[in-house]
C-alpha cells in the first residue's frame, strides 16, 4: 500500500508539473550559479527544483544553486499572494543573484501562485520590484503574463542586466503609480522594446524605463493620448544609438509629461510633431532634447502661450541645432531658461512678428537669422503622412515657374521636369510657389504634379501664381 501510494504522489506531482508554467532558470554555460537576496526583513517563500518538479527544496539566504553543466535547469515557484516584495525602498525587497550565463522562462507569477498561472499582480504591493536587478549574467527573460498591474509592481525589474538582448511582452493596457519605472535602465545590449499598448498613462509609469540603454536603436509606438505626471520622464535618455523618436499624439499636456525624454540621445535625428498639443503644462518640455548634438531641426512648437518652466533646457546642447519654428508672442525667463544654450552658431529662428526681438541663450540663438511666421504660412504645402513619399512635376508643352522649399521658406529651390522630391520622414513638409501671372497652364498645355506614398496637400493653390504675394515676400 506505501508504495502505492508513494507511486500515486509522484504522477500528482508529475501532473502539476506538466501544468504549471514555472519560472525557470536554464545554464548557458557550465558551472552557472544563482541565489536570492532579501533586504531588511523581507522573507518571501522560494523554492526550487533540480528534477523537474518531483522534489522542492527551500531557497534560503545566502544559498548557492549550482548548475553543473550547460542546459541544466532549475524550476522556482513560491507562494506570496500579498507579492515577492512588499516595498520599493531599497532595503525592503528581494532580487535574485547570478554568476555565469542563465537563461529564464517560464512565468515570473509562479514565484506569486506556486504554479504561474496567474495574470494579476497583487494589489498594493511593489510586487518584483528590482527582481534582477544588477543580474549581468541574465540572458533572457522571463514571461510577464500580468494583465492587473499593482504600483512599482516592475520597477527597476532588469536594470544594469547588461547581457539582456529582448525584453518580454508587456500585454497589460491599465498602468499603475511607478509600474514600468526604470525596469530596462542600463541594459546596454538590449537591441528592442516590447509593444507599450495603453492609452492612458500614469504617474512616473514609464519614468527612466530605457534609460541609458545604448544599443536600442527603435522606439516602440506610444498611442497614448491622456497623459499623466512625469510619465515619459527620462525614458529614453542616454539612449546613443536610437536615430528616431516616436509619434505623440498627445494634445493636453502634465507636468513633467516629457522632462528628459530624449536627453542625451546623441544619435537622435529625427523627432516628432509637439504635438497638436497647444496647452501645456509645469516643465511639460524640460530638457526633453538636452545634449541631442545630432538634431538639426527642432519640431514645430504650436503652443501660443507657454508655462512655467515649459521649453527650459528644452535644446541645450543640441551643437547642431539650426532651425526653430514658434508660435508664442511673448517671452518670460522661466519659461525659455537657457532652452537654446549651446546650439549651432548660424541658423534660423521663425517666429510670430510680435514675439520681441533679443537675443541670448534664454530668447534667440545669438548669430541666428530671424524669419517671420507671417511671411511663410498660406504656400501650398506638401506633407508626407508616410515616410518615403515623393512628388515631381510632369510638363506637357508648358513650363511654368515652380520653386519648393524644404525648410519653411528659408532656401527656395526650383522644380524642374524629372526631379523626384522625398519626403523622407512622416510629418515632412514642402512649400512651394511660382510667378505665374499668366495662369500655371494654358488650353492643351499644362503641367500636372506626380506624388507616390502618401501625401496631404493644404494651403492656397495660388502661391503658384503670385508666389504669395511677391512684392511683399521678404524670404
Amino acid at each position: 500500500m506505501r508504495k502505492i501510494i508513494i507511486a500515486f504522489m509522484m504522477i500528482c506531482a508529475a501532473c502539476m508539473a506538466s501544468a504549471a508554467n514555472y519560472l525557470t532558470f536554464t545554464a548557458e554555460e557550465d558551472s552557472s550559479s544563482f541565489g536570492i537576496v532579501n533586504k531588511d526583513g523581507n522573507n518571501p517563500d522560494v523554492q526550487y527544483s533540480l528534477d523537474g518538479g518531483e522534489t522542492w527544496t527551500a531557497l534560503a539566504r545566502g544559498k548557492t544553486v549550482t548548475l553543473a553543466h550547460k542546459g541544466d535547469k532549475a524550476l522556482l515557484k513560491g507562494n506570496n499572494p500579498d507579492g515577492f516584495s512588499s516595498s520599493s525602498n531599497s532595503l525592503t525587497y528581494s532580487k535574485f543573484r547570478m554568476k555565469g550565463k542563465i537563461a529564464a522562462s517560464g512565468s515570473v507569477m509562479s514565484l506569486i501562485d506556486g504554479i504561474g498561472l496567474s495574470t494579476e499582480i497583487p494589489d498594493g504591493s511593489s510586487c518584483f520590484y528590482g527582481l534582477f536587478k544588477g543580474c549581468t549574467s541574465l540572458t533572457q527573460a522571463p514571461e510577464l503574463p500580468a494583465t492587473a498591474l499593482a504600483s512599482r509592481c516592475y520597477e527597476s525589474m532588469f536594470s544594469d542586466c547588461t547581457s539582456l538582448t529582448r525584453p518580454p511582452e508587456l500585454p497589460a493596457t491599465s498602468l499603475f503609480y511607478r509600474c514600468y519605472e526604470s525596469m530596462f535602465s542600463g541594459c546596454t545590449s538590449l537591441t528592442q522594446a516590447p509593444e507599450l499598448p495603453a492609452m492612458r498613462m500614469a504617474y512616473h509609469c514609464y519614468e527612466s524605463m530605457f534609460s541609458g540603454c545604448t544599443s536600442l536603436t527603435q522606439a516602440p509606438e506610444l498611442p497614448a493620448t491622456t497623459l499623466n505626471g512625469y510619465c515619459y520622464n527620462s525614458m529614453f535618455s542616454g539612449c546613443t544609438s536610437l536615430t528616431q523618436a516616436p509619434e505623440l499624439p498627445a494634445t493636453t499636456m502634465v507636468e513633467y509629461c516629457y522632462g528628459s525624454m530624449f536627453s542625451g540621445c546623441t544619435s537622435l535625428t529625427q523627432v516628432p510633431e509637439l504635438l497638436p498639443a497647444m496647452l501645456l503644462a509645469e516643465s511639460c518640455y524640460e530638457s526633453m532634447f538636452e545634449g541631442c548634438t545630432s538634431l538639426t531641426r527642432a519640431p514645430e512648437l504650436p503652443a501660443t502661450d507657454l508655462y512655467r518652466y515649459s521649453y527650459r533646457s528644452m535644446f541645450s546642447g543640441c551643437t547642431n541645432l539650426s532651425f526653430i519654428l514658434v508660435s508664442f508672442h511673448l517671452w518670460s525667463s522661466r519659461e525659455t531658461d537657457s532652452w537654446v544654450r549651446d546650439v549651432a552658431s548660424t541658423g534660423v529662428f521663425i517666429c510670430p512678428k510680435a514675439l520681441p526681438f533679443r537675443y541670448e541663450e534664454d530668447r534667440i540663438p545669438e548669430g541666428w537669422t530671424v524669419k517671420y511666421i507671417e511671411d511663410i504660412t498660406g504656400y501650398l504645402t506638401f506633407t508626407a503622412e508616410e515616410d518615403g513619399s515623393t512628388f515631381g512635376i510632369v510638363n506637357i508643352d508648358n513650363n511654368p515657374d515652380v520653386q519648393y522649399s524644404l525648410d519653411d521658406g528659408v532656401t527656395w529651390t526650383a522644380l524642374t521636369e524629372g526631379d523626384t522630391v522625398i519626403l523622407v520622414h512622416k510629418g515632412d513638409k514642402t512649400l512651394l510657389k511660382g510667378y505665374n501671372p499668366q495662369g500655371f497652364s494654358k488650353g492643351n498645355s499644362y503641367s500636372s504634379f506626380t506624388m507616390t506614398g502618401k501625401v496631404a496637400a493644404s494651403g492656397s493653390v495660388m502661391s503658384l501664381i503670385d508666389e504669395k504675394n511677391r512684392s511683399k515676400n521678404t524670404l
